[in-house]
This record gives C-alpha cells, sequence and structure tokens, in this order.
C-alpha cells in the first residue's frame, strides 16, 4: 500500500480526558481504600490503645502485625489462581471478577475488623484485640495483592505512571480519617462509636469494586498451588532473561535506598536539631504530605509526555539532590535568627531555621514523591499481565526491603558520623541505583505495549 494511503493514527486522548476517565476515578478510589486499614493499624491503633491506658511495651509489640504485608506474596499466587467463593452471581467469571471477588472480601473483612475493635476495652482485652487486628492486617494486605494487580490490568502503559501516582495520592490522603478525623471525634464520642465510624469509610473501597470496569485478562493457567507459584516466576524470568531479572531485581532494591535511610529517622533528627515538637507538628507533617502530593502528581502527569525510562533518571536526580537539603540543615539547624515576623505582641516570626526546616523536608518530600510514582509504574510495567498479583506481590515486596533492614542500621551511622556526613553518605548510597539505569531503563527506549503483550502471549 502507498505511504499516503496509510490509515491515519488513531488519536491520543488529551491529558484532562485521562484524568477524567472511569479509569482514574477508579483508580483514586482504589488507593484511598487500599490507605486506609493500613493508617488504621499504624496511627489509631496505637493512640486508641495510649489514650485507654495501655502501656507503650505492648503498643510496641503492635508493630508486629506489619508482617503480612511483607509477606504478602506468599499467598499472592491464589488470586491469580483461584476465584473468590460465593461471588460468582454477584461478578461472573473470569480476570476481573475474580479481582472484583477477592477486593469485595478482603474490604468486608477490613471494615468487620475495624468496627469490631470497639466492641473491646483495651485494658481488659487486649489478648483479644490482637487477633483483629491481626485479621485487619492479613485482609489489608490482601487487598493491596488485588487492587494492585487490577490496577496494571487496568492501565494502557502509557498512563500507568499517572495512574499510580493518583492511586499513591488517594493512599496518603486515607491517613486524614484514622489519622485526623478519628482523633478529633474521640475528644468529643466514645471510642467504641468512632471504630465503625472510620469502619465505614471502607465503603469507598467497595464503590470501586462495584464499579470496577471489565478488563480482559487471560484465564488462569495454574493447575495446582505448585503450578500457581513456579509458572508467574518463570514467566517472569522468560519476560526479562535471567540477567535482565537479577538487573531489575537489584535496581529495585538500590533506587531508592538513599532516600529511604535519609528518611529513616527524620523526626530524631528534627529534634536534634533543636526544633520542638509543636514546630515539627506544624511544619513537617503539613509541608510533607503536600509536597509528596504535589510530587506524586506532577510525576504523573509528566510521564504522560516523557515516558517511565526518562522518569526514572530525571526523578532519580531529584531525589539525590534532595538529601542535600538535609544536609544543610543539619548544618543550620534550628537557626533563630529572624527572617521575616508580623508585628504586634502575638505577631509570627518565621527564623533561618523555620525557613530551612520548611524547604528541606519540602525538597525531600517532592522527590519521594516523584521517585515513588516513577517506581510503582516500572514495576507494574514490568509484570506479565497474566500474573500481575503474584508478580506485583513479589517486587512490591522485595522494594520494601531496604527500609526494613537498610534503616535499622542508620543510627547506628549516625552515631558514628554525626548527621551532616550521615546525609552525604545517604546521597552516596544512592549514586548505584541511578548507575544501573542504562541497563534496566535505557533513556529514550520505552517498551512498546503491543510487544509486551505480545511476548506475555508467547511465553
Amino acid at each position: 500500500m502507498p505511504e499516503h494511503d496509510a490509515p491515519p493514527a488513531a488519536p491520543q486522548p488529551s491529558t484532562l480526558a485521562i484524568l477524567t476517565s472511569r479509569r482514574m476515578l477508579v483508580t483514586l478510589l482504589c488507593g484511598f481504600a487500599s490507605g486506609m486499614p493500613l493508617f488504621v493499624l499504624y496511627q489509631l491503633v496505637p493512640a486508641w490503645l495510649r489514650d485507654s491506658g495501655v502501656d507503650l511495651k505492648t503498643i510496641g509489640l503492635f508493630a508486629l502485625v506489619g508482617l503480612p504485608y511483607n509477606w504478602k506474596f506468599l499467598w499472592s499466587p491464589l488470586f491469580d489462581a483461584l476465584p473468590a467463593p460465593g461471588t460468582a452471581a454477584l461478578f461472573g467469571e473470569g480476570g476481573t471478577a475474580r479481582r472484583r471477588g477477592w477486593a469485595l472480601w478482603s474490604q468486608l473483612g477490613c471494615a468487620a475488623g475495624i468496627a469490631a475493635l470497639g466492641l473491646f476495652a483495651p485494658r481488659e482485652g487486649t489478648a483479644l484485640i490482637v487477633p483483629l487486628v491481626v485479621l485487619i492486617a492479613f485482609a489489608s494486605a490482601s487487598q493491596d495483592i488485588v487492587l494492585d494487580a487490577y490496577r496494571r490490568e487496568l492501565l494502557p502503559d502509557r498512563e500507568l505512571g499517572l495512574g499510580n501516582s493518583l492511586f499513591v495520592n488517594a493512599y496518603r490522603l486515607s491517613s486524614l480519617v484514622p489519622g485526623s478525623l478519628a482523633l478529633i471525634l474521640a475528644d468529643h464520642i466514645a471510642w467504641s462509636m468512632v471504630l465503625p465510624i472510620v469502619a465505614a469509610f471502607m465503603a469507598v473501597g467497595l464503590a470501586a469494586t462495584l464499579w470496577m470496569p471489565e478488563v480482559d485478562v487471560a484465564p488462569p493457567v495454574a493447575r495446582g498451588v505448585k503450578d500457581a507459584v513456579l509458572v508467574p516466576l518463570r514467566a517472569f524470568v522468560q519476560r526479562h532473561g535471567t540477567s535482565g531479572t537479577l538487573g531489575i531485581l537489584a535496581f529495585l532494591l538500590l533506587y531508592k535506598l538513599g532516600d529511604s535511610m535519609a528518611t529513616a529517622l527524620a523526626t530524631p533528627f528534627y529534634l536534634d536539631c533543636g526544633f520542638s515538637k509543636t514546630e515539627i507538628g506544624t511544619i513537617v507533617k503539613v509541608t510533607s504530605l503536600w509536597a509528596s502530593l504535589v510530587g506524586g502528581t506532577l510525576g504523573g502527569l509528566w510521564m504522560l509526555r516523557i515516558g517511565i525510562h526518562k522518569a526514572l533518571w530525571i526523578f532519580g536526580g531529584v531525589q539525590i539532590a534532595s538529601i542535600f537539603g538535609f544536609w544543610v540543615l543539619a548544618l543550620v539547624r534550628a537557626d533563630p535568627t529572624p527572617l521575616w515576623s508580623t508585628p504586634g505582641p502575638d505577631g509570627m516570626a518565621i527564623s533561618v531555621g523555620h525557613a530551612t526546616l520548611a524547604g528541606a523536608v519540602a525538597f525531600e518530600y517532592l522527590g519521594v514523591g516523584l521517585g515513588t510514582a516513577s517506581l510503582v509504574a516500572f514495576m507494574a510495567r514490568a509484570t506479565d499481565r497474566r500474573f500481575t498479583a503474584t508478580q506485583l506481590a513479589l517486587l512490591t515486596s522485595l522494594a520494601g526491603l531496604p527500609r526494613t533492614f537498610a534503616n535499622a542500621g542508620t543510627g547506628w551511622l549516625v552515631e558514628s558520623l554525626g548527621w551532616p556526613t550521615f546525609y552525604l553518605v545517604c546521597a552516596a548510597i544512592a549514586i548505584p541505583g541511578l548507575l544501573m539505569l542504562p541497563v534496566v531503563a535505557p533513556w529514550g527506549r520505552e517498551p512498546a505495549e503491543e510487544a509486551a503483550a505480545s511476548a506475555d502471549r508467547a511465553a
């Protein structure tokens, strides 16, 4: 066919059309639902226990409920291979029905567990609370598996960056319910009423599950538990090759390592700099939340234009540069030199230390938002659409290992080196992740979505 007779390429939808699409709106709702139970466990439950007179040693042990999030890859193959019981009449059969069924059960488990906490008095019934908290953690980790898999299947490769950014932002915003609204309500009504109110917010996830668009997903290919585990792992290696698989796994461990270590002891660092707890609460917490939200949103929008590979390079550079903001803060500390003030006895004053703190935190969490957006999109695209639950659960668990193990040594490093040198070391540790980019994400070489889909079908 002559070149001038070739059919015109289909026009790409506008950014506004993508942002307001049903895909993105469902992604937002799923992000909120995914974050809610996690922040119940890490923010609401400790506050509830302490307010009820439980000692700090007991409260500290409740941190172990986070283990299901680290080990979720162990049962994730079941969500790829098996249909959810009792949901066929509601959702039918097939790939999306499987996702919706398991999402429904996990969301009901989260809601029931959170509401049931209000039936107990912590000081008399701590032993009874533990199983409920474990149930919430298991149901929440299971929901993460399912929603991560569905998001990968729902979004085209070009929209993965933006979609994952919106998901993460809604995830963070959900913390305002258990971490803020619940505490305000607890000052006015009993905890036994607060907890069911918080549980009711899981209705956002149920609405997302009922509204999920159908996606053409290949049927499960495993014929047993062994196949359910081995087939997805074998498919990942076949897709990327042995060296490519090892490169991706190493990259996931290294890309955010320095950044993660830099924020591991953030609050003790601010205190050591001489800032009060009120200054930390007002300046740091607000600045970090909104800077990470802005960073995630901008990262997603930019990835629509520049692609995931270029984003990993650019945002990785921003991550490293942002660590130097903490280095500057370690030198300036809580410098009381007035920078700006309002007149009058009750006027507000902003010092050099305040400005440096706000700038360092904003820059760092902007980098966190950008880097997280690009890395989550990269992980999603690396998976095979037939085994998204298993492969994404494994990759996200692996990417979270540095926070657990490397961060454990940060206190020793600070004691040995001091804060300024520690942040220089964090910046240096972040460099190897960038050096792997020419191998795992070459600049300007985005894999075609059609080619990746064909490789999945042929594997």
